[in-house]
C-alpha cells in the first residue's frame, strides 16, 4: 500500500506508510526547528518551563532573603544602637567589607566556572545549596556581638561580615547563572525575573513585618536580634532547599572546556569591556541598588524619629512591600506589551518622582506611605527585569566573544551591586554621623532633615540617574536578543560567522 505526504507544498507518492509518517515526522521536526530560531524561542533545545520550575527558581531569592536582607536593614542599627559602635565607623565597616566582597566576586565566578566531573544535579545547584548553609550560620554570626572593648568589636564586626559577603558570594552568583541554563525562552525568562522578585520582595515583607517585634519580645535587645538571625537564617535555608529540588540546567551549552578552565584576570576584563550591554548594567545597578538599600536601611530610624514610634516600621513595610508583590506579578505582562526596556526606564522615572515628592512635602504618615509604596513598587518592577536581563547579556557574552562563562559573567554583575551597597552604607552611616545623630536619644532637626533626605531624596536622585543610563546606553533589544539565540541555536557562535 503506497500513501503521499505533502512536503512543504510538494507532494511525495509511491512510499510506504511506515517511510511517510517518518517524513512527515522529520519535516514536521525541522519545521518546528526552523520557526523556533526565527521567533527566538529554543523549543529546539529546551522545553517551555513548568510553573514548579520558575516558581521553585524564585525560592532561591526568597531564601536569599531572609539572609541578605538582615545585613542591608537592620546590621546598621544593631551596630550603632546596641554595640554602640559611632556611626561614622559601621559606615566605614559596610564601605570596606563590600568593596573586599566585590573584589572576591570574580574569584568566586572564576571557581565556578572551572568546575568539573558535573554530575546530574548541574553545574550550579549543588554549590548553591552547600554555600547557602554556611551562610546561614555566618548570618546568625554577623548579630552577636562578644563583650570585647570597642576595638575588638570593630574588630569583629569587620571579620564576620567579610566572611559572610565572601561565602554570599558563592551563594548568590550560582544562584544567579542558573536562570541562564534553565531556559532560552524570552517569555520563560521574563517569568523567571518575575518569580525571583516575588521571592524578594515577599522575604523583604516577612523580615520587614516580623524582624523588630521579634526582637520587641526579648528583654534585651542582643537577645532579640540574635533570635530573630536565628529563624530568618532558618527559613533562609529552607527557601534554597525548594530552589535546589525544583528546578534543573536544561539549556545545552557549547562549552570549551579548554578555554573555561582557565579563567585570569584579563579573562574578566574582556567579559566585561567586551560586553556593552552588561556594562549598562553595571552603572545602572550602582544607583538601583544603591536606592533600595538605602531605603530599606533608613526605614527604621525614619519611623523610629521621624514618625516617632518604631513599631510603625512593620506596618510601613507591610503596606510597602506587600504592594511590590503585586506589582511584579505585572512584569511579564508589561514586559509583553513594552519590553524589557521601556518597562524598566517607565519603573525607574515613578520612582523618581515619587521620592523626589516625598522628600519635598512635610512629613506626614499618610502622605508618606502613599509615595514610598509608590515609589518602591515602581523599583521593584525594573529590579526584577534586571535579572531577565543580566541572563540575557550572559547569552550575548557567548554570542560575542564565544565563550560561555556564566559565573564570570555574574560575578561582573554582581561587583556592581557590592558597590551599590557600600555606597548605600556610606550614605546612611554618614548621614546619621555628619548631621548629628545619638543613639537612642531625641534628635535635633538638622539629623531628622538628613535621615529624610537618606530616605527619599537619594532614592530620587538615583533612580533618574539609573533611567537616563538604560535609556541612552542599553542596546540589547527584545528582538536583537531573540536573532542572538537563533544564532546560538543554530551553532553559529564561532567567531567570524556572525555578522
Amino acid at each position: 500500500m503506497s500513501t503521499m505526504v505533502k512536503e512543504n507544498g510538494q507532494v511525495i507518492s509511491g512510499m510506504g506508510a511506515a517511510q511517510a509518517s517518518a517524513v512527515a515526522s522529520e519535516v514536521t521536526t525541522e519545521m518546528t526547528k526552523t520557526e523556533a530560531m526565527e521567533n527566538g524561542s529554543v523549543g529546539m533545545t529546551t522545553p517551555k518551563l513548568k510553573w514548579k520550575e520558575k516558581i521553585g527558581y524564585g525560592f532561591g531569592d526568597f531564601g536569599n532573603g531572609f539572609m541578605f536582607d538582615l545585613g542591608q536593614a537592620y546590621l546598621t542599627k544593631f551596630w550603632i544602637d546596641v554595640c554602640m559602635i559611632p556611626a561614622g565607623v559601621v559606615g566605614g565597616i559596610f564601605a570596606f567589607t563590600k568593596i573586599f566582597d566585590a573584589f572576591m566576586d570574580p574569584i568566586a565566578g572564576a571557581s565556578i566556572d572551572r568546575r568539573k566531573n558535573i554530575g546530574s544535579r548541574g553545574k550550579f545547584r549543588p554549590v548553591m545549596m552547600i554555600a547557602s548553609i554556611v551562610l546561614a550560620l555566618l548570618t546568625v554570626v554577623t548579630f552577636m556581638m562578644p563583650d570585647l572593648d570597642m576595638g575588638g568589636k570593630i574588630l569583629f564586626a569587620y571579620g564576620a561580615y567579610m566572611a559572610w559577603g565572601l561565602v554570599y558570594s558563592f551563594t548568590n552568583i550560582p544562584y544567579a547563572s542558573l536562570a541562564s541554563v534553565m531556559t532560552r525562552d524570552v517569555e520563560d525568562r521574563s517569568q523567571l525575573a518575575t518569580t525571583r522578585q516575588a521571592g524578594s520582595i515577599g522575604a523583604q515583607l516577612i523580615t520587614g513585618v516580623a524582624f523588630i517585634p521579634i526582637v520587641l519580645m526579648f528583654d534585651t535587645p542582643e537577645h532579640g536580634y540574635l533570635a530573630a538571625a536565628i529563624i530568618m537564617s532558618l527559613i533562609g535555608i529552607l527557601g534554597f532547599a525548594i530552589c535546589y529540588w525544583t528546578t534543573k540546567e536544561h539549556v545545552p551549552v557549547k562549552r570549551n572546556t579548554k578555554a573555561e578552565a582557565k579563567v585570569s584576570f584579563k579573562d574578566y576584563i574582556k567579559v566585561v569591556f567586551t560586553n556593552k550591554p552588561l556594562l549598562c548594567l553595571i552603572l545602572m545597578t550602582l544607583f538601583t541598588i544603591s536606592a533600595m538599600n538605602t531605603n530599606n536601611a533608613m526605614m527604621v530610624f525614619f519611623c523610629q524619629y521621624n514618625l516617632g514610634n518604631i513599631a510603625l516600621q512593620p506596618v510601613v513595610n507591610g503596606i510597602m512591600m506587600g504592594c511590590s508583590v503585586a506589582g511584579i506579578l505585572m512584569i511579564p505582562k508589561l514586559v509583553a506589551k513594552f519590553g524589557k526596556k521601556r518597562t524598566a526606564i517607565g519603573g525607574l522615572v515613578i520612582g523618581c518622582l515619587a521620592n523626589m515628592l516625598n522628600f519635598f512635602i512635610p512629613t506626614n504618615i499618610y502622605s508618606f506611605i502613599v509615595l514610598v509604596t509608590i515609589g518602591y513598587v515602581a523599583l521593584a518592577i525594573p529590579n526584577g527585569i534586571t535579572w531577565a536581563l543580566v541572563s540575557d547579556v550572559i547569552d550575548y557574552s557567548e554570542w560575542h566573544n564565544g565563550i560561555r562563562k556564566e559565573g564570570t559573567t555574574y560575578a561582573a554583575f554582581n561587583f556592581s551591586r557590592k558597590i551599590a551597597q557600600a555606597m548605600a552604607a556610606l550614605v546612611s552611616a554618614l548621614i546619621l554621623s555628619l548631621t548629628g545623630y545619638v543613639a537612642n536619644a531625641i534628635q535635633s532637626e538638622m539629623t531628622l532633615t538628613g535621615i529624610k533626605a537618606a530616605m527619599t531624596l537619594y532614592p530620587g536622585i538615583a533612580l533618574g540617574l539609573a533611567a537616563l543610563i538604560l535609556w541612552k546606553l542599553y542596546d540589547l533589544s527584545d528582538e536583537r536578543y531573540k536573532q542572538i539565540v537563533a544564532d546560538l541555536s543554530k551553532g553559529l557562535w564561532e567567531k567570524g560567522k556572525i555578522e
